[in-house]
């Protein structure tokens, strides 16, 4: 009898804590497309100042090429990496500089092509592999004043 009361406990913990946190840490912002909220975390604060400054400002938001296009994926990643984020920023566990991890790094280049497809279309042909990694040689787009 006491396994299910102690479950009972630590399930309310958790839940708590996990709507303290969504709450303090603005959760519901996040699923919105707004750029802003990008530097809710100080460490992206520089990354946001960047891309404000690039040319992708005028015309890609973070979400335009940090995260998939179909509705059910977009959300999917965003809450994964919410979820990474926030354990990371929570436990100091992070690299500084931040850096893309390869799943976030396979999203961004897949946004890449699908702005740049012609672009893209010369580059695989050029080089006879339909791989190609735009952020290998353009690591400052999006985040670089050559944008």
């Amino acid at each position: 009898m006491l396994w299910p009361r102690l479950a009972a406990v630590m399930l309310g913990v958790f839940a708590g804590l996990s709507l303290t946190t969504f709450y303090y840490a603005r959760g519901t912002s996040y699923l919105r497309d707004d750029p802003v909220v990008c530097k809710n975390c100080h460490i992206m604060r520089e990354h946001f100042d960047a891309w404000n400054r690039s040319s992708h400002a005028r015309s890609a938001s973070c979400n335009d090429c940090h995260t998939t296009h179909d509705p059910l994926g977009k959300y999917a990643v965003k809450a994964l990496n919410g979820w990474n984020h926030g354990a990371a920023f929570t436990t100091g566990g992070f690299h500084e500089p931040i850096m893309i991890r390869p799943f976030n790094r396979e999203i961004v280049i897949a946004n890449c092509v699908r702005c740049h497809v012609d672009l893209a279309g010369r580059m695989t042909a050029f080089s006879g592999t339909d791989r190609i990694d735009c952020i290998r040689c353009h690591r400052a787009a999006g985040h670089g004043p050559r944008g």
